[in-house]
């Protein structure tokens, strides 16, 4: 990494700064484990039918927020995150690497499809918050970062210089939708989960870990 051009790192938070872990453990068995409970329906059932709506809903705002579907779902969302909120963890050298950044200079802004609600919770539940310069929600401007509404909007906001930002995230059509934006400097996560096995990605450059790209080494 050339950081003498790069003067802003933007940053996704779940599997990139977080284990990704949590959210899927959340959304693909806590979350239909509660749903049938509450509704008294078989787990396979709720499972089949809570995968559907999401997949609906996928690359959308809704897709991302608790109150949407907190209502669609009739259960509070976010008391349901706070039931395993032991599972919300840093992954690995991320403090390090945002300290690091700070000593350099660099701008250190994390952008994330988080709803507020959930943005919140995890900054409590970490350390994360007080080694960022800003946060912003897509929430805050109506658009998911797979929109190009949302980069247009984030610039009216934030000062950067595209070809001077680096741009980190987890998502491979997030990342297309900030390369399409023009942001110069893309990186990948390998291994978003802990709990999973690395993944190859082709499209971009990518890290398993931040020690890889330390500023200082």
């Amino acid at each position: 990494m050339d950081w003498n051009n790069i003067d802003t790192v933007l940053l996704d938070m779940d599997g990139t700064l977080l284990d990704l872990h949590f959210d899927n453990f959340f959304w693909l068995t806590h979350l239909p484990k509660r749903y049938a409970e509450h509704h008294n329906l078989c787990p396979n059932k709720a499972t089949g039918e809570l995968h559907g709506r999401f997949n609906d809903k996928r690359g959308t705002l809704d897709w991302y927020c608790l109150e949407y579907w907190s209502r669609e779902l009739s259960v509070n969302i976010r008391q349901l995150k706070e039931e395993i909120d032991h599972l919300i963890q840093e992954r690995p050298f991320v403090l390090e690497f945002l300290q690091q950044l700070g000593a350099s200079g660099k701008q250190r802004v994390l952008v994330t499809n988080a709803h507020p609600l959930s943005l919140e919770l995890k900054l409590s539940a970490t350390s994360i918050g007080g080694l960022l310069d800003h946060i912003y929600s897509s929430h805050e401007f109506g658009q998911p970062k797979e929109s190009q509404l949302f980069w247009q909007a984030l610039a009216e906001q934030q000062h950067f210089d595209p070809s001077r930002t680096l741009f980190i995230d987890d998502s491979i059509d997030v990342l297309h939708s900030a390369q399409q934006y023009g942001i110069a400097h893309l990186l990948g996560i390998n291994q978003p989960d802990s709990k999973q096995d690395p993944r190859t990605i082709d499209e971009f450059q990518s890290i398993t870990h931040f020690d890889e790209i330390l500023p200082n080494g």
